[in-house]
């Protein structure tokens, strides 16, 4: 992203700053104690399931191996958005962010499109699991396993590179302020001096995409789960099959809600105070919805949790 200060060819030196949330210093504080606290939150609980399903041999299958390649994943994109955020909280907005350093941290936001791709890779594992039996340790190979979660991960970096070269194109003429809590596409387009409307078309475009076929893939995946289910005798049975894809399908309906907000609404809605309404959750919320959803819904995972924290305390 070195060449991104020598595509504005004035000269000029460019810097972004965020608004910020209030010009109270009281105000500031709590916003950003607020902030770090539910950061540390989502960071520790997405670094706690990486280390009890790297440690807990019973958690050595599939499902928990792209569990916990979504949350690294997670932290990663959440560790390189949060800090910039806090960092102008705290200074009301007077932390400046150098184009190459805003566009860096664009392009993990767009890497995080991966999120998408491996909710559709679990909802794949699930279907084989639950429709063929028989075939799960043939067909989810851990070679199998390891190529889609990294085929996943390759996907958005190539979309992730090829829209953030997109934007940064495009000429800035000064220090600008962003009117939200991060590098958040649309207030950075806004900000160029020069008609964005087809790269706004072409994100919407794109955007349709990632979202739409990897949905698909899903929502297919659960109608044939849903006929598995319906077809298991015992409603015992049926309530373990189905318990296995609750976290799932809670965290694709979180996913896919956010998400569309972001990218899916026309640029021509856009509002400024909705954005940042939805750059906080982004930013913030949905790196825990994971540790959450995951720890409270999923017994295996849960009672694993339990025990590394138990051993942690006794020793």
């Amino acid at each position: 992203m070195d060449h991104m200060e020598d595509s504005n060819q004035t000269g000029v030196v460019i810097h972004f700053h965020f608004r910020p949330f209030s010009r109270l210093p009281e105000v500031q504080m709590l916003t950003f104690v607020a902030f770090l606290i539910v950061h540390l939150v989502s960071v520790g609980g997405n670094v706690s399931i990486l280390l009890v399903v790297w440690t807990c041999r019973s958690l050595h299958t599939p499902m928990y191996f792209f569990l916990a390649s979504l949350a690294a994943l997670e932290t990663c994109c959440s560790s390189t958005i949060a800090p910039l955020t806090l960092a102008s909280t705290l200074s009301a907005g007077r932390a400046l962010v150098s184009l190459a350093g805003c566009g860096a941290q664009m392009f993990f936001i767009f890497l995080g499109s991966a999120d998408c791709i491996l909710l559709a890779v679990m909802a794949y594992d699930r279907f084989v699991a639950i429709c063929h039996p028989l075939r799960y340790s043939l067909r989810m190979s851990w070679q199998r396993c390891a190529r889609l979660a990294l085929g996943s991960l390759v996907l958005g970096f190539i979309l992730a590179t090829q829209l953030t070269v997109l934007i940064f194109r495009l000429p800035f003429c000064g220090s600008k302020e962003i009117s939200v809590f991060y590098c958040e596409v649309l207030p950075i387009t806004r900000l160029a001096c020069a008609d964005t409307r087809v790269h706004e078309a072409t994100l919407f475009v794109v955007s349709i995409a990632v979202l739409t076929l990897p949905f698909l893939l899903i929502t297919l995946s659960y109608v044939f789960i849903a006929a598995a289910i319906l077809k298991i005798r015992s409603a015992e049975g049926r309530l373990k099959a189905f318990a296995t894809c609750s976290s799932h399908m809670t965290v694709v309906l979180l996913q896919y809600g956010g998400t569309s907000l972001i990218y899916l609404c026309p640029s021509s809605s856009y509002s400024p105070e909705r954005g940042r309404v939805v750059s906080v959750v982004y930013t913030f919320i949905t790196p825990m919805r994971n540790p959450l959803i995951y720890s409270m819904r999923n017994r295996e995972l849960k009672h694993a949790l339990e025990r590394a924290v138990m051993r942690f305390l006794s020793s």
